[in-house]
């Protein structure tokens, strides 16, 4: 890729370079609800520049998309069309182009600092999918609540896992939420009581979100899965694990997962994540030939959670890698739909927490306390098993290759006691 340079200035390291032009919407005092892109520390109005022909070069484009509440209507437009959106902000941002920097009114309206800005759930969520795809995740839970010598069951390794969670309990970075109650066994009895789970955790994960449909009964084909995927958030799946080890038996997961799901609000293009590509692990047997793929179906994207407590600073619990999930996105995508059933646009698909190999890189409390054998020293005295009322959770991410950067921000989420 050449190199670019925007007239906006850019921070270091910042998630928000001219290579990454993640979409998002967001409003303000002034303004409602809308399309916008991230530039640094500043939020492009979408809608602002498309009515003032700042896209006209592109057709068909209808410029009521970019007012809408939602990204659904504009990832429907297609590939072609929003990537060529994308590649005129490019352009537009790039040094080189005065068209806007130099039109002192346009560029005063169209770029916003982002501080001023709320951001929005960024997707109407049609349908949400969580898959179970990390082998490292699957294989510490196995050895923590059945046979070590035998940690990942027969299916796991011919079939990328998934259920089906709640899309209306999908959340933005900065909501709040509030300690879940279920049913829960307590420690030494045998009969359930209603109460406040005590095993409130996170699941760092990635999610994909689509932007194209297929008809009910037709099957999505591996050498046409990647036409779907319009690109990517971070995602926080809540989990209640004394609720969930109750009630998942013999159906799955229902209210030890459904309270919440968060979800960064920026979503980045899979366009913008083409230099990051890279190798998944071998897959031991081979799969099934609808599963097959050539090339590289992973992405090297940097993973961290951060907590923080009402008495204490944040501090890195766990630092990971999206690139180990044994099974891909469109592998994910491709066995979804195997038995004919039909996405829609604006489909969000949890990748499943993802762990690496050392105990540093795993994704859940669960894992990282080892089922609370293993507190978690987070200075001054505090530790931590599970999570408690007032932490709050950050994940963020970000991928990384030679003078290109590009990131996802962060999803942020502080824990609120039970109602």
């Amino acid at each position: 890729m050449k190199h670019l340079k925007s007239w906006v200035e850019v921070p270091d390291n910042s998630d928000f370079t001219i290579y990454n032009i993640p979409f998002g919407v967001f409003k303000t005092l002034e303004i409602t609800p809308r399309l916008g892109a991230a530039i640094g520390n500043y939020v492009l109005d979408l809608a602002y520049l498309a009515d003032h022909d700042y896209f006209s070069m592109i057709s068909p484009l209808n410029k009521k998309v970019f007012h809408s509440k939602y990204l659904n209507e504009f990832m429907a437009l297609g590939k072609p069309i929003t990537n060529a959106v994308r590649l005129a902000i490019i352009d537009l941002l790039s040094e080189s182009n005065p068209k806007l920097q130099e039109h002192t009114l346009d560029r005063k309206q169209a770029l916003i600092p982002i501080e001023q800005v709320t951001m929005l759930l960024p997707i109407d969520v049609k349908n949400y999918t969580d898959f179970y795809s990390s082998k490292e995740h699957a294989t510490n839970v196995g050895v923590m609540f059945r046979d070590p010598e035998n940690a990942l069951l027969p299916n796991w390794s011919y079939i990328p896992i998934g259920y089906h969670g709640r899309a209306s309990s999908v959340i933005p970075s900065g909501t709040m939420i509030q300690r879940p109650k279920g049913q829960i066994i307590p420690q030494g009895e045998n009969e359930p009581i209603l109460a406040p789970t005590k095993a409130l955790d996170f699941e760092l994960e990635m999610g994909f979100i689509t932007g194209k449909s297929n008809m009910l009964g037709t099957s999505i084909q591996m050498e046409d899965a990647e036409d779907y995927i319009f690109g990517m958030v971070l995602l926080n799946d809540w989990s209640a694990r004394d609720i969930q080890k109750w009630e998942y038996v013999p159906l799955g997961p229902f209210l030890g997962k459904n309270f919440a799901t968060s979800i960064s609000p920026w979503v980045v293009t899979m366009e913008a994540l083409e230099p990051f590509r890279t190798a998944g692990p071998i897959q031991i047997p081979e799969a099934l030939p609808y599963l097959a793929y050539s090339e590289n179906k992973n992405y090297d994207i940097h993973l961290s959670v951060d907590l923080k407590t009402e008495c204490s600073n944040k501090k890195t619990i766990c630092n990971t890698n999206f690139k180990y999930m044994y099974w891909n996105m469109c592998q994910q995508l491709v066995h979804h739909t195997i038995n004919g059933c039909n996405i829609q646009v604006g489909d969000l698909y949890g990748s499943g927490t993802i762990s690496g190999k050392d105990s540093g890189s795993y994704g859940s409390m669960l894992e990282l306390s080892w089922n609370t054998t293993k507190p978690i020293a987070l200075g001054n005295g505090i530790t931590r098993t599970f999570l408690e009322d007032g932490d709050t959770i950050i994940m963020k991410g970000y991928a990384e290759k030679d003078t290109i950067r590009v990131g996802f921000g962060e999803v942020n989420t502080t824990i609120l006691p039970t109602n």
